[in-house]
């Protein structure tokens, strides 16, 4: 029996929803609307403390305008916000110097110097770290004096990070941080953003790469159309969709129909001696304890098992139909 590899679930996150942890961020109906444009039409989600936290869509999804509601930069129309227990409507000034931000469009002027950059972010929140500590944390003390203009991708995203550090906040939110980048600093970014919640930071991820989400992050909401469309560990998100059971005889079988009868299942189908049983997660046990009272012995038994992009591309796909 041969099976492809399922998503493990990261070990903080099943610890988090174990214990069921303090929510840092809850968003209640949110919706905000742009004369006829409907940019969130209702979205609904929590993030727990200690987390890497992921909203999943395609680009358009209203990711972006959602998380700028959360951080206070717009004002939704309606629905309810917290964040840490304020409301970034009306305590704004209070919320800004708990949370970190690095926006979808974060650019600085390409003369600007690396030591000047932190040391100006950090003037506007002194109560923060030294900038000297975090340029060193962040392994940006030999790019001190390099112009922004002249830093590498990875490079960027490096100081754009520690930026979005500076005032040592709670909860950081990071949107589309890896977009453009080459694999090799993809992988870097991941290992940054994996640092900061190692570090105790709450961390709200905006992307749409289906391998950054199942890497990176311990929970996670998808958005289509402005709309959660589901909501769970990545694991959950593919248990909650069918596997599907490759049976292949040494001859053509016709006796196989009491497999549709079999608990979990929702499928058969036959083509000749290979037989394709589709069904929950527990399919697997149940035909093959089946097969057994039926005396029925396949040569080889396959399991698919649907990746994470094969439940979003299903998510997505039923929202656009």
């Amino acid at each position: 029996m041969t099976s492809q590899p399922a998503h493990v679930p990261r070990t903080l996150g099943e610890e988090a929803a174990g214990r069921g942890a303090e929510s840092v961020v809850t968003v209640s109906h949110l919706a905000k609307r742009y004369r006829s444009v409907t940019a969130v039409a209702d979205v609904s989600f929590d993030v727990r403390r200690g987390e890497i936290f992921g909203l999943l869509g395609p680009n358009g999804a209203g990711k972006t305008t959602a998380v700028e509601c959360i951080q206070g930069l717009r004002v939704p129309d309606s629905g309810d916000i917290r964040v840490l227990g304020l409301d970034p409507r009306t305590d704004a000034s209070q919320l800004r110097p708990l949370i970190g931000s690095q926006l979808q469009e974060s650019a600085l002027p390409n003369r600007i110097k690396v030591w000047e950059a932190l040391d100006l972010f950090a003037s506007l929140l002194p109560e923060g770290p030294s900038w000297r500590t975090v340029m060193t944390q962040w392994g940006l003390q030999d790019k001190a004096k390099a112009s922004f203009g002249s830093l590498s991708g990875g490079q960027r995203q490096r100081l754009l990070v520690a930026l979005a550090l500076v005032n040592d906040p709670t909860v950081v939110f990071l949107d589309e941080m890896t977009t453009g980048l080459d694999p090799a600093a993809r992988r870097a970014t991941w290992s940054l953003i994996e640092r900061i919640r190692d570090t105790g930071t709450t961390v709200v991820l905006v992307t749409h790469f289906m391998d950054e989400a199942e890497r990176l992050c311990d929970r996670l909401a998808v958005i289509a159309d402005g709309t959660v469309v589901a909501a769970g560990t990545p694991a959950q998100l593919v248990a909650a969709h069918t596997d599907v059971v490759v049976l292949r005889f040494s001859s053509d079988r016709d006796d196989i129909g009491f497999l549709r009868s079999v608990p979990s299942v929702s499928g058969v189908q036959r083509d000749g001696n290979v037989v394709e049983v589709r069904g929950a997660p527990t399919v697997v046990a149940h035909v093959g304890s089946a097969l057994v009272g039926h005396g029925l012995v396949p040569d080889d038994m396959t399991v698919i098992r649907p990746t994470l992009e094969d439940v979003y591309l299903r998510l997505v796909g039923e929202m656009e139909r």
